[in-house]
């Protein structure tokens, strides 16, 4: 006896659950320049058993650092612009420090989880 898939019937024409139709892209009611909208994640892509990845490891890495490293560019610029008396609004200026701060502590979180896991590696016993 499940009740689940009777109420999530339900929902729906209650009003109680999001439809696609509300949150696309299309029918937003408003739009911040520089600031993208929703986007609609696909499937990841599979790499077969035995097929190579289209990137090394060290690309990667090089790339988000590079990533990384615009997005604190972006942000200076926002933050001159502004004191200078450029057109950049206060709220552009904070989110871009924002997302640069944001991506700034993944990099470093995504390093020491590297770190960690090289020094486990050292540690094993062959």
């Amino acid at each position: 006896m499940s009740p689940l898939p009777a109420i999530s019937h339900t929902l729906p024409a209650q009003g109680l659950l999001p439809r696609p139709e509300i949150v696309s892209p299309e029918r937003m009611p408003f739009r911040t320049p520089g600031v993208d909208g929703p986007t609609i994640i696909g499937q990841p892509n599979e790499v077969a058993p035995g097929q190579a990845p289209s990137e090394s490891f060290g690309n990667l890495l090089g790339r988000m650092v590079a990533e990384v490293n615009a997005k604190q560019n972006v942000a200076a610029d926002a933050v001159h612009a502004l004191q200078s008396g450029g057109n950049v609004s206060l709220h552009q200026a904070v989110i871009a420090m924002e997302e640069a701060s944001i991506s700034f502590q993944l990099m470093v979180e995504v390093r020491n989880k590297l770190l960690e896991s090289y020094q486990e590696l050292m540690r094993m016993q062959v």
